[in-house]
């Protein structure tokens, strides 16, 4: 019976050696044979390139100063990161196909330069977007900031997420600080900075241009970030964006419906409009409750309703469809 035992536990044995003798073997035969020609025809070789520098920038009709090797260099870095922020650039690009139509005019009717619709993107990707500290929408307003240029900001309402007002607002901020300036560059720096931190910096330094502004490493790139989107936007394919027309987002179609009552429930509100809740908060992003009230007299609100969809006259509070939970 001992013996037995002691066979079998050899051939155990000698079964494992063998097994492994052989899988080192196959593993050895497969990374010494070449592979075929059908294999290395489908390894794709990815080749990065710096970027191309047109021969004259400008920005908001002021030439940006390319003869500076300093200027030329940070400018160069800004386009190498936006041109290879795939994902974020074509986004913006499909996104300025929607929006680009509808606050350019209002920049035109404020007589702001037409390039000031790229600090938008810098600002907040065309997006209503939260900051850090607070700054809120499309072009990233802090709330007293909102409030000083006309936008109402409370519980209920915040303009600052009303992308054609709170554009209304930014290109009042913008000629006040035109005002203060005579110049385009250090309008838009003051726009991250504030007026006072330009004015502060233009006082100390002795300098009147921007561009030989020593500054905090966000503003001193803030303005330049904008010129490298407008060279990419102006030019995508130059920078390997092949986006069809077809594929960027056009601009929506919507009817106004004119509020000069309370509304006490902005979901029964939305049904009466043929939408759902979900659509009257994605196309008016400013109402912020489920409520909006008519503080004032006179007071009134334009909400705004996609196109092509009717009015559902026939709404019954009964026809409201109500899910009972089990437990």
């Amino acid at each position: 019976m001992k013996n037995t035992v002691i066979v079998i536990l050899l051939l155990i044995v000698l079964g494992l050696v063998g097994y492994i003798f052989v899988d080192r073997s196959q593993a050895s035969d497969t990374l010494s044979r070449p592979a075929s020609s059908k294999t290395n025809a489908n390894i794709n070789t990815i080749t990065y390139t710096s970027v191309a520098i047109p021969e004259q920038v400008s920005f908001a009709g002021e030439k940006v100063p390319l003869q500076d090797p300093e200027v030329r260099e940070r400018l160069e870095m800004e386009l190498v990161q936006t041109a290879y922020r795939h994902s974020r650039t074509i986004m913006n690009l499909k996104r300025a196909g929607r929006w680009f139509p509808q606050i350019v005019p209002i920049l035109r009717a404020h007589n702001i330069p037409e390039d000031f619709k790229y600090i938008a993107v810098v600002e907040s990707n065309l997006l209503n977007l939260i900051s850090k500290v607070g700054a809120t929408g499309f072009w990233q307003f802090l709330r007293e900031t909102g409030k000083q240029y006309g936008l109402e900001v409370n519980k209920e309402v915040d303009e600052r997420y009303h992308r054609l007002k709170a554009t209304t607002a930014a290109c009042k901020y913008l000629n006040h600080s035109y005002g203060i300036f005579d110049n385009w560059a250090l309008v838009a720096a003051s726009y991250n900075r504030g007026m006072g931190g330009i004015r502060s910096n233009v006082n100390r330094q002795k300098v009147t241009s921007y561009y030989d502004l020593f500054l905090n490493s966000e503003t001193a790139k803030y303005v330049i970030r904008a010129v490298a989107v407008k060279i990419i936007f102006e030019n995508p394919t130059n920078y390997g964006f092949n986006i069809p027309k077809s594929q960027l987002y056009a601009p929506i179609d919507y009817r106004k419906v004119k509020v000069e009552h309370t509304i006490p429930d902005l979901v029964e509100f939305a049904v009466q409009q043929g939408i759902t809740y979900k659509m009257l908060k994605v196309h008016n992003p400013w109402l912020r409750r489920k409520t909006l009230t008519i503080k004032s007299p006179g007071r009134t609100y334009t909400i705004l309703i996609p196109k092509g969809v009717k009015p559902n006259s026939a709404f019954r509070q009964q026809d409201i469809p109500r899910i009972q939970l089990k437990f």
